[in-house]
C-alpha cells in the first residue's frame, strides 16, 4: 500500500479539496484523539445528507487508531536505501512473477499500450508493489480509516473529500458498500485507488458495465494506465530518473524513495 496517497493534488483535485474543506469545517470541529470522533461523526452525516450524499455506509463507524498509528509513522515505511526498500517490496521473486504475469497477459498488455502508451512493465511494477499483484489488497472497510482520518486534524478536507468519494461510489452503486475493502487507508482494489482517484481514472476494460479494480485485471490495469496517462505520461518516454516520465511517479507516491524503486523495479521486470 502506497500510504502516502495517490498525487499530489493538482488542478480540479485540488478545486474538490478546497469546497471540501467548508464541508469538513461544516460537520464539526476535528480532533486528535477518539474523544470527540463520534460527535464529528453525526455532524458529518447530516452535512452529508444536506449534501444529497447517503452516509448509511457509516452506521456503527468506529474510530481506527491502526490508521492513525501508521500515518504518525509513514516516514518509516520508506526508510533505508533504494535496494532495501526494493528488497522489502519488490524481491527478485516478483520480477520473475511480473515476468510470468507480462508472457501470460501479452494480448491484454498490449491493447492497454495501445490505448493508453503505458509500457507493460510499468503497470506491472505498480502492480506487485502495490499488493503482490493482487494477492494483498486488503479486507479492511474503507468507511472507518477514511472517517477517522477525515475527522483527524491533520489531513481534515483532503480525507474529507475521500470519504464524499468513497460514500459516492456506494451511492450510485459503482461498487457496493459491503465490497469496500482495502488495505487501511481507504484504498481500493488491485493497485489501490483512493476513491477520488476511482471516480477520475477508473474505467472498464473488460466491457462488463462496471469499472471492477477488485476482480477485473482488465479493469485494474487499465485505470493504472488512465492514471499515468491522465497525469502526463508520454507514450513510450523513459521512467527513469532524468527521463521524460519519472515525474509522473511523483503524482502516483510522493515519496522520492518509492518513486526510485517503482522505476527501478520497471526496469528489472523489462530486462
Amino acid at each position: 500500500m502506497a500510504l502516502l496517497a495517490k498525487g499530489k493534488i493538482f488542478g480540479a483535485a485540488l478545486a474538490a479539496v478546497l469546497a471540501t474543506a467548508a464541508g469538513a469545517q461544516a460537520a464539526g470541529k476535528c480532533g486528535n484523539d477518539s474523544s470527540g470522533f463520534a460527535a464529528w461523526v453525526e455532524a458529518y452525516k447530516a452535512d452529508a445528507k444536506a449534501r444529497g450524499i447517503d452516509p448509511s455506509p457509516l452506521a456503527g463507524v468506529k474510530y481506527d487508531t491502526g490508521v492513525i498509528r501508521i500515518d504518525r509513522a509513514q516516514h518509516k515505511a520508506f526508510s533505508g536505501t533504494v535496494d532495501q526498500f526494493l528488497a522489502r517490496r519488490a524481491p527478485a521473486s516478483y520480477v520473475s512473477k511480473a515476468k510470468s504475469l507480462w508472457k501470460s497477459n501479452a494480448g491484454l498488455f498490449s491493447k492497454i499500450e495501445s490505448r493508453y502508451g503505458v509500457q507493460p512493465e510499468v503497470l506491472l511494477a505498480i502492480w506487485g508493489m502495490e499488493t503482490g499483484f493482487g494477492a494483498n489488497s486488503g479486507n479492511k472497510s474503507v468507511f472507518g480509516p477514511l472517517a477517522t482520518l477525515a475527522y483527524d486534524c491533520r489531513r481534515s478536507a483532503y480525507f474529507t473529500n475521500e470519504l464524499d468519494s468513497a460514500l459516492e461510489i456506494a451511492q450510485k452503486g459503482y461498487i457496493s458498500a459491503a465490497q469496500m475493502r482495502g488495505a487501511g487507508f481507504g484504498e481500493l482494489g488491485q493497485t489501490q485507488f483512493l476513491p477520488s482517484k476511482y471516480l477520475q481514472f477508473a474505467v472498464d476494460f473488460d466491457g462488463d458495465g462496471r469499472r471492477d479494480l477488485i476482480h477485473s485485471r482488465a479493469d485494474v490495469l487499465a485505470s493504472t494506465a488512465n492514471f499515468l496517462r491522465g497525469h502526463g505520461w508520454q507514450p513510450g518516454g523513459g521512467y527513469g530518473p532524468g527521463q521524460a516520465n519519472y515525474g509522473v511517479w511523483n503524482d502516483w507516491n510522493r515519496a522520492s524513495i518509492y518513486q526510485q524503486a517503482l522505476a527501478e523495479f520497471a526496469r528489472r521486470i523489462a530486462n
